[in-house]
Parts: structure tokens; sequence; C-alpha cells
């Protein structure tokens, strides 16, 4: 069995591998054609999800904590008490709103299914129903025992192989991948907005108590006000970097077609890219359209039906990389 540290993807290293492998996989560069995603496909697209790592979860609670910690400060440190009424209204309006958006947000990129392979599908039976044609191969990830699609990688949080993963975000306790993507930008967008938002709301009370009396313009105490702002100031200032890094990142990755692990494990390039608006059209679910800012675009009330995909049964091949035709050593 080969490393799957040192197993490529791409022709070149294939040919490789098969060479130090033995002489089973020693095919032509113009046979060695990975399997599309269109063939293996997630049969739990329809399906709750949810990742249970502790690990994650702790960081997705504190997510919404210091959002709603945010909310407080904002609502009842600078614009409850605030004379005026129209200033409380519309920066209450417009920071309740991203608020609302960028938790939805983090919602749906934590409980959508990214993108997973089916589980232990790497068997002869199975692969013999994709009706493949002579010459194709197919991969096998070691670890969960599936048929890995072209640009599918194995993620050891999520203990399955997720196609297009970007990477595993624990403070969406979950991979971002081909079908989530969308709604981690989103996520990113919003806390940067409600995070620059309350920067420019913190400056304006701290200008508004300094020319009036410190005890008019909050309903706490003086040093408890400074302490909340001071707190709000730094956990805005803070995220606001990181997620408008993680939201130039993303979108870079989307207009270039080309995932963060990707990019990291040097395989670029082996794949037919498809131009920026093109990709950004794919991720975000159509041309442009209010829908590419809403994480509650393509959710229904009606319970739609789930169409499971039957893996027929058999015994794991072992071998990381196979040819097609099977052939009896392969069981």
């Amino acid at each position: 069995m080969k490393s799957p540290v040192h197993r490529c993807r791409d022709v070149e290293h294939g040919r490789g591998q098969a060479g130090a492998g033995g002489g089973s996989n020693c095919l032509q560069p113009e046979q060695r054609i990975p399997i599309s995603k269109d063939v293996i496909t997630s049969s739990s697209s329809s399906a709750m999800w949810f990742i249970r790592d502790t690990c994650g979860i702790v960081c997705a609670i504190i997510t919404w904590l210091l959002v709603f910690y945010a909310e407080f400060v904002v609502l009842f440190v600078m614009l409850v008490p605030s004379k005026n009424l129209t200033y409380s209204i519309v920066n209450g309006t417009l920071f309740n709103t991203l608020a609302f958006l960028a938790l939805a947000s983090h919602l749906r990129a934590m409980c959508t299914d990214p993108g997973a392979v089916p589980k232990g599908n790497a068997t002869k039976e199975y692969i013999e129903s994709l009706q493949l044609k002579p010459g194709q191969v197919v991969y096998k990830c070691p670890k969960c025992c599936s048929i890995k699609p072209d640009r599918a990688h194995h993620c050891s949080v999520c203990k399955r192989c997720i196609r297009k993963m970007d990477h595993h975000c624990p403070w969406v306790n979950n991979c971002v991948g081909e079908n989530n993507q969308k709604y981690f930008v989103l996520f990113t967008m919003y806390i940067a907005l409600i995070s620059l938002h309350s920067l420019v709301m913190v400056v304006f009370h701290f200008l508004y108590c300094f020319e009036d009396d410190w005890t008019k313009c909050s309903s706490f105490s003086p040093p408890a006000t400074v302490i909340l702002l001071i707190l709000l100031c730094f956990e805005g200032l803070l995220f606001l970097i990181f997620t408008s890094v993680m939201f130039g990142t993303q979108v870079h990755s989307i207009c270039t077609d080309e995932t963060g692990i990707e990019r990291l494990k040097g395989e670029t390039g082996k794949w037919g890219k498809v131009p920026c608006w093109e990709a950004m059209q794919a991720a975000f679910g159509g041309p442009p359209s209010p829908s590419w800012f809403s994480p509650f675009a393509g959710l229904s009330c009606e319970k739609q039906p789930v169409d499971h995909v039957t893996i027929p049964q058999g015994e794991i091949i072992e071998q990381d990389i196979i040819e097609i035709p099977l052939t009896p050593t392969s069981t």
C-alpha cells in the first residue's frame, strides 16, 4: 500500500509511483485519467450534517458568545442611552441585521455537508457499477476507504474525503468545501462588517462621552463603560483583521479555482481551470442576484426527497491506485 502523504493525483506523479510500486500500475500518461466528481457524489447532501468535534463545538460556541457580547455592548451601552433616537434606530437596525446574517451564515456553514464522499465504497462491486472505460484510473483513500473524485482530500477531523476541500475551520466546526464555501464567505464578510460598524460606533461614543458627562452617556458606571467599550474595541479590531483576510483569501481561491490545500500541496494547474466570473457563479449558485448575499438561498420548508445511493457490498480493495478494468489480484 502506498503512503497517502506522497501520493499525488496528477499524471506525472502517478507514473513515478507506479514505477516504484510495481508493474501492475504502469499505465501510459494519457490513460491516467482521474475520475471526476460527477461520477462519485455524496449520498448525504440532503441530510443533517454536524461534526462531533469537541474543539470545533467549543470554538463555534465562543463565536456566538462573542457576537452576543458585541450585541449587548452596542445596544445597552451605546444605543439605548443615546439621546438621538434616529441614530439609535438606524444603527441598531443595521447592526442587528448584519449580526443575524452573520450567525445564519455561520449556522449554514456548520450544518451543510461540505461535499463528503461516501465512506467505504472502494469495493470491486461498486467500481464495476460505475461502468468506467478501460484505461481509467480511480484513487482510493486509505483512511476512509472511499473512491476519491478529482480534487478531493481527506480531512482528519471530519474523517471523510471532501470535494474541493479548502481547509477545516474550527470556528465553524466544519470543512470548507464545494457545498458550503459560499456560507463561509458570507460569514467572514458579515463578521467583518459588524466588526467595522462596532468600531465606528465605539469611536463616536467615546467622543460623545468626552464632550458630555460620562454619567449621562451610559446606563453603566464610567469605569464599567470604559472597560466594556475597550473590550469591544479589541474584539472588533481583532476580528475585522482576521475575517477580512479570510474573506479575501476565499474570494481569491474561488477566482483562481484553486483551494487552499491545493495551493499548499503544490497541486496547481492539474485540472482545467474555469474563469473567475464562472467560478464565482458556481460558488454562489447562479448569476449575480441578491441571493448571493443571502444564507437562506436554497432553503425550503418542504421536505425534499432524498436520493439514496446504493453502494454494492463487498471487500475493500487494497490498492490505492486502481486500474480499470479490475484484475483478480485487486480484491
